[in-house]
């Protein structure tokens, strides 16, 4: 099979494609026909290398193929899976073992793996994970409460986006966070106000808000406690800095925790399976959508993460792997506008 190849760290060009054995699948396992996955911020960092990454896993990357989102059918399965067939249309993800970027990829049974919604495309579904399922972890562990008023901090990136539509499911009032080009996306998102980061500091209206939704840590800590209530929640979404800026963000973050001036959550997002079901019964019922900013075939996979290194993506970045036609197993697929994903013209 062709996988997208990574065996030292480096700019994206180190990523190639090649030949490689097809993996054969255990006995709770399902063989996957990946038709689309996503570069993300996990397979950036794992193939850029910094300080941080090397030092857990070594001189050479551990996972020589990247991707975590995936979409496809199953081809085969393993002697002891029930819930499968070949030929179910199936999204979800390989987790920390990545893998996805290529034809072929395992995934177990009790896995992060379920059918996929009837309303979305290969392409679409096989964006989804990541963002949805770590934003949905971190608003879960927020206990957000209908009513109160939620910050997000990066609403127009992957994560992002599927913050302010759960936010809103979880009945909040979302104030978005993104760039003046972005308005217009995330307002269709459901954002009832949107803040422009290069025209207005989120921070002028005074502690407002209940929960904040720090993408990447990119608005600041303590800096956001500005237009945090006292005692609200400050969700810091991955960290975008270097083991200096991680290592304050953690103690500053702690320091405030203890004297109960916020709750301060961050740490690695635990998804479960039944997070899988959840997403894809709101996508089907018309309540959730991923953006797609850009999308790329796997001989294009350096681009894609040339592009995902700008910082400035929209949305997933979705690597589109063999033939996105839909097996006669899979449910059909009813497009409407309202889960449509929102491209952007390469």
């Amino acid at each position: 099979m062709r996988a997208a190849v990574t065996t030292r760290y480096g700019r994206p060009e180190v990523v190639e494609v090649r030949d490689v054995p097809t993996p054969t699948p255990a006995d709770n396992e399902v063989l996957v026909r990946v038709r689309a996955s996503s570069v993300c911020f996990g397979d950036r960092i794992l193939r850029s290398g910094p300080l941080l990454i090397r030092l857990l896993s070594g001189f050479r990357p551990r996972h020589s193929i990247l991707g975590v989102d995936l979409a496809g059918t199953v081809e085969t399965v393993g002697p002891g899976v029930k819930r499968f067939a070949p030929g179910d249309a199936v999204y979800g993800a390989r987790g920390d073992k990545f893998a996805a970027h290529a034809e072929f990829a395992c995934v177990a049974e009790d896995g992060f793996l379920a059918r996929k919604p009837a309303t979305m495309t290969f392409e679409e579904a096989g964006t989804v994970f990541v963002g949805a399922a770590c934003s949905l972890y971190f608003l879960r562990r927020a206990n957000v409460k209908p009513g109160e008023r939620v910050l997000v901090h990066g609403a127009s990136g992957s994560l992002g986006v599927f913050a302010v539509q759960l936010a809103k499911h979880f009945g909040a009032h979302v104030t978005a966070i993104c760039s003046s080009v972005n308005v217009s996306l995330v307002r269709s998102l459901g954002a009832d106000d949107v803040i422009d980061y290069t025209a207005q500091d989120f921070t002028d209206g005074g502690p407002v808000h209940d929960v904040i939704v720090d993408v990447l840590g990119k608005a600041g800590f303590p800096r956001s406690l500005r237009a945090l209530k006292p005692g609200g929640r400050y969700l810091l979404v991955g960290f975008s800095g270097g083991l200096w800026g991680i290592a304050r963000a953690l103690v500053t973050g702690g320091v405030v925790h203890l004297r109960g001036r916020a709750r301060f959550v961050t740490g690695a997002a635990d998804p479960k399976q039944a997070d899988l079901v959840f997403l894809q019964e709101l996508i089907d019922a018309g309540k959730l959508r991923t953006v797609i900013g850009r999308r790329y075939g796997l001989d294009e996979i350096a681009e894609a993460h040339r592009y995902a290194d700008t910082g400035h993506k929209i949305g997933n970045v979705a690597v589109l792997i063999g033939d996105q036609t839909e097996h006669p197993r899979a449910v059909p697929v009813h497009l409407r506008p309202d889960v449509l994903s929102s491209p952007e013209p390469r």
